[in-house]
């Protein structure tokens, strides 16, 4: 389970930056795998409502919506934005990617695909401010509700705070930690007993990411799904990704990663090695289940169709 933050206040050791970093130790004591986004350390440009999202579901501004923060947002299952208010909303940073993310409404309500992870994803906001006007949130609130919408994930709440301004005035907060104890419990706590599957190939390109999107939309409320390359690939198979649009399921901004970064953390209870003919590493404490299909690579695309069903039903026949 991959937990993201997005820090969007300029100040990078002010007092949102200190709440957010709360709310992620402790996440990661809790056994989940943590990623913050320093929002205003990156290239963001802001929307230029160019219309290609509205018409392909994709955005051709060049910056670090596309190389990364798309893909983040899709392989997490908790989003934790956290920002200041600057004039009842969210800071120009912060607002930029969220105005950018309409790629992902996009792709959700004009192309009709589905995220494997929708369902399961949470979002949770933090923020201050100086003043103790009793609007204070409310702009931020409806903003930050439509952005779940879009990038997929169920609002489950905020925590907020009034006449934080100085410096250390968070960290002095005389309930702060016990707030942030309880909002991690009741985000996370859903999500901590689901057994932790691995789906393993050779490029992670193809089968293991195939498994992985459909164990989790069949079955993400009972597993948490991760999935990994031995050697991994630099992108999803396009075949791959066009007969799971098929089925009404988006793998746009999934990429392949390497073994060691996908098991970071709880080791997996189960371990689902896809491809026949390929030596894997030892899993001890592990449930080792072989599927040993044959390597997709370069087959026409009715063979991967075929596989792709076959897959289907194994995931429904092992863990439904």
């Amino acid at each position: 389970m991959l937990v993201l933050g997005l820090q969007g206040s300029p100040r990078q050791k002010g007092n949102t930056s200190y709440l957010l970093s709360l709310f992620m130790k402790t996440a990661e004591k809790m056994g989940a795998r943590t990623h913050t986004i320093a929002v205003t350390q990156k290239n963001i440009i802001p929307c230029k409502e160019l219309i290609v999202c509205e018409k392909k579901g994709i955005c051709p501004i060049d910056d670090d919506m596309g190389h990364e923060i798309y893909s983040l947002l899709r392989q997490a299952e908790v989003i934790i934005p956290a920002t200041p208010i600057f004039f009842y909303n969210a800071t120009a940073q912060l607002k930029a990617l969220i105005d950018r993310s309409q790629a992902l409404w996009a792709r959700k309500y004009r192309l009709k695909l589905r995220d494997p992870l929708s369902g399961q994803r949470k979002g949770f906001f933090l923020s201050l401010g100086a003043t103790k006007g009793k609007q204070l949130f409310t702009g931020l609130d409806l903003t930050m509700r439509y952005f779940f919408d879009a990038v997929d994930a169920n609002y489950v709440g905020s925590l907020t705070y009034r006449k934080i301004e100085k410096k250390g005035d968070m960290q002095q907060h005389a309930t702060v930690h016990q707030d942030i104890e309880t909002a991690v419990e009741t985000v996370l706590g859903p999500l901590l007993n689901r057994k932790k599957v691995l789906f393993i190939c050779k490029n992670n390109t193809c089968l293991s990411q195939m498994a992985g999107a459909l164990a989790s939309h069949l079955a993400g409320d009972q597993l948490d799904i991760i999935t990994a390359g031995l050697e991994p690939g630099v992108e999803i198979d396009p075949k791959t990704a066009q007969i799971m649009e098929e089925i009404g399921i988006d793998m746009k901004f999934l990429y392949p990663i390497p073994l060691s970064e996908a098991i970071q953390g709880k080791s997996p209870e189960i371990v689902v090695m896809m491809e026949q003919q390929i030596e894997y590493p030892s899993f001890e404490g592990s449930q080792n289940i072989r599927w040993n299909f044959d390597d997709p690579s370069g087959q026409p695309i009715e063979s991967i169709r075929n596989i792709r069903n076959q897959i289907q039903e194994k995931i429904t026949d092992t863990f439904l």
